[in-house]
C-alpha cells in the first residue's frame, strides 16, 4: 500500500578519530579526473563546433573590411550601376524565392492552454471500499480477490484515486446510461475550464479531436460536444476509438497535420477513457489487472496555428513521432479485449507487455534520437556502432544520453513496471520521472490523458522555465509507442485551475511497495 513516510536519522555518539601526517605522492591523474566533466566538455565542444570553425573567417572578413576606403566603395556602386538588369533579376529571384519558401513551410502549432479534469471527492476509492465492494458483487471468487489485492498493493496508486459513480453504486450499475453520464461528465468538466481560461467563444473551434478507446456511443463523443457547445457547423471533427493509452499524442498529431491545412485556426483536442461500461466481472487474472490500474480522467488541449496566439501559448509543437507494431501478431496481441471462458467481456494483459513496449520504445527512439539529440550524442552512438560492427559485437552499446535534449519527461503512468523500466533504461533521476510517478500515484492511470496530468504537475511545481523541452511519451494497444516534443515559449507558473493546485505541496511522497 503506498504511504507517506519521513525518515530523519540523527547522530547519537561520536568517534575520536586520530589525524596521521603521511607523506602525498604526486596524484594519479587518470583517477582524479572526473570523467563527467570530460563528457560535459565533449559536449560543449561539439554545440559550438560550427561557431569556433567560423571565428577565423568572421575575423579575416572583418580585417578586410575594415581596410576598404571611399574610392573602393563607389567603384563597386558604378559597377552595380552597368549592371543594373543583373542586379534587378537576383532581387527578384531572392524575393520570389523567400515567397515561396514563407508559403510553403511548416506552421508552428501552439498549445495555448490546456485543462485536466478533477474529479468530486465523492468518488475517491480507497483500497479498502474498493476491495469490500468486490466481494459485495459477489462474481468474484476467493482467488480473484486476493490477486486484486496484491495487484492493488504492488499497483503504485495511492488512496485518492477516483472510480465514476456506476461503480461506487452496490450492486454497480454499469449501463449505457450511466456511461454517457460519466464521458459528459468528464469531457464538460475539462472543457468548461478550458474555455474559461482561456476567454475562448467554443463557436471559434474549427477543428475537434476527441480519442476514447473502449466508449463509443452513437452519435459519437465529438457530437455530443458539438451538441453541447453549439460549435459551428463546418468544424472538422474527429472521433479516434480503439488507439489505446497512446491515443492522446495521435490526436495531437492528426490536429497538427489539421492545421498544416486550414489556415488561422483553434484546434481542441479531448483525451479520455471510460470505466463504467468496461469494469470486469470475471476472474481471468489477465483480464482483473486493468480494474486496479484504471481511473477517472480527462484532458483538453488548445492548439493553433495563429501567429498571434505566440505571445499567449504556453508551448510549441516541435516533434511527433509514431511506432506501430501491428504487424507482429505476438505486439497486436499483447493487449487485446475479449470474452472470458464465462462469456465476460476484459481487456486481457499479456506477460510480454513489458518487452514488447520495450521493442516499440527502440524503434521510437531510434526515429526521434536524430532530431532531438545534439550532434555529440549521434556522434558517440555512431562511433560506438561502428565500433561493434569491426571489432567485437559483444562491446556494449551506447544508450544516448536523453537528458541533454529534454529537461523534463512525461512517461504515460501505466503502471509501476513501466515506469521503472523507463527510468532504469533511459537512464533518468529520480526527479525525473516523478511526475508520473504521483500522477500514477494521485489519479491512477487515466489513460491517454496521464501525460497531460504530469506536465501540470511539472508547471506546479514551478519547474518550467522558457526553453525548457518536455518528451511526452505514450504506450497503447495495437502496439504502439508514440511520442510528442513540446518547448516552452515562457516560464509557465502555476494556475488555480491545476488539478495539482491545493495539494502540490504534498508532493512527492514516499510510496511503499
Amino acid at each position: 500500500m503506498a504511504t507517506t513516510s519521513l525518515h530523519q536519522s540523527t547522530a547519537e555518539s561520536a568517534t575520536t578519530v586520530e589525524i596521521q601526517q603521511l607523506s602525498h605522492p604526486l596524484p594519479n591523474f587518470l583517477n582524479s579526473v572526473k570523467l563527467k566533466y570530460v563528457k560535459l566538455g565533449y559536449h560543449y565542444l561539439m554545440r559550438h563546433l560550427v561557431t569556433l570553425l567560423f571565428l577565423p573567417l568572421i575575423a579575416i572578413t572583418a580585417v578586410h573590411a575594415s581596410q576598404v576606403n571611399l574610392d573602393e566603395i563607389g567603384k563597386l556602386y558604378l559597377h552595380l550601376q552597368y549592371n543594373f538588369i543583373a542586379v534587378m533579376a537576383l532581387s527578384g529571384v531572392a524575393v520570389l524565392g523567400s515567397t515561396v519558401y514563407l508559403m510553403s513551410r511548416p506552421r508552428h502549432v501552439y498549445l495555448v492552454d490546456y485543462s485536466c479534469y478533477r474529479p468530486p471527492e465523492n468518488l475517491k476509492v480507497k483500497f479498502d471500499v474498493f476491495m469490500e465492494r468486490s466481494k459485495l458483487h459477489g462474481g468474484f471468487n476467493e482467488s480473484a480477490l486476493e490477486f486484486q489485492r496484491k495487484i492493488l498493493e504492488r499497483s503504485g496508486l495511492g488512496e485518492e484515486t477516483y472510480l465514476p459513480p456506476a461503480l461506487h453504486s452496490v450492486p454497480p450499475v454499469p449501463s449505457m446510461a450511466a456511461a454517457r453520464e460519466e464521458a459528459e461528465q468528464v469531457m464538460f468538466g475539462a472543457l468548461d475550464n478550458l474555455f474559461k481560461s482561456t476567454n475562448l467563444d467554443p463557436k471559434d473551434i474549427g477543428i475537434l479531436v476527441v480519442n476514447c478507446s473502449l466508449f463509443n456511443p452513437t452519435p459519437s463523443l465529438s457530437s455530443i460536444i458539438v451538441n453541447k457547445y453549439k460549435l459551428r457547423g463546418n468544424i472538422k471533427s474527429f472521433n479516434l476509438g480503439g488507439m489505446g493509452c497512446s491515443a492522446g499524442v495521435i490526436a495531437v498529431d492528426l490536429a497538427k497535420d489539421m492545421l498544416q491545412v486550414h489556415r488561422n485556426s483553434y484546434a481542441i483536442v479531448v483525451s479520455m477513457e471510460n470505466i463504467t461500461q468496461n469494469w470486469y466481472f470475471g476472474n481471468k487474472k489477465s483480464m482483473l489487472i486493468p480494474n486496479c490500474l484504471f481511473r477517472v480522467g480527462c484532458a483538453a488541449v488548445l492548439l493553433s496555428n495563429k501567429s498571434t496566439d505566440k505571445r499567449r501559448a504556453k508551448y510549441k509543437l516541435l516533434h511527433v513521432v509514431r511506432t506501430h507494431r501491428g504487424s507482429d501478431d505476438t505486439a497486436f496481441n499483447c493487449v487485446y479485449q475479449e470474452e472470458d471462458d464465462a462469456g465476460k467481456v476484459g481487456v486481457s494483459l499479456s506477460k510480454d507487455l513489458m518487452a514488447i513496449a520495450g521493442g516499440a520504445l527502440k524503434a521510437n527512439i531510434t526515429t526521434l534520437g536524430p532530431l532531438v539529440l545534439p550532434i555529440s550524442e549521434q556522434l558517440l552512438f555512431f562511433g560506438t556502432l561502428i565500433a561493434r560492427k569491426l571489432t567485437d559485437s559483444r562491446l556494449k552499446p551506447y544508450i544516448p544520453d536523453f537528458k541533454l535534449a529534454f529537461d523534463h519527461f512525461c512517461i504515460h503512468a501505466g503502471g509501476r513496471a513501466v515506469i521503472d523500466e523507463l527510468e532504469k533504461n533511459l537512464q533518468l533521476s529520480e526527479e525525473h520521472v516523478e511526475p508520473s510517478r504521483m500522477t500514477l500515484y494521485r489519479f491512477g492511470n487515466t489513460s491517454s490523458s496521464s501525460i497531460w496530468y504530469e506536465l501540470a504537475y511539472t508547471e506546479a511545481k514551478g519547474r518550467m522555465k522558457k526553453g525548457n523541452r518536455v518528451w511526452q511519451i505514450a504506450f497503447g494497444s495495437g502496439f504502439k509507442c508514440n511520442s510528442a516534443v513540446w518547448e516552452a515559449i515562457r516560464t509557465v507558473n502555476p494556475s488555480d485551475s491545476n488539478p495539482w493546485a491545493d495539494c502540490i505541496h504534498k508532493f512527492p511522497v514516499e510510496i511503499c511497495v
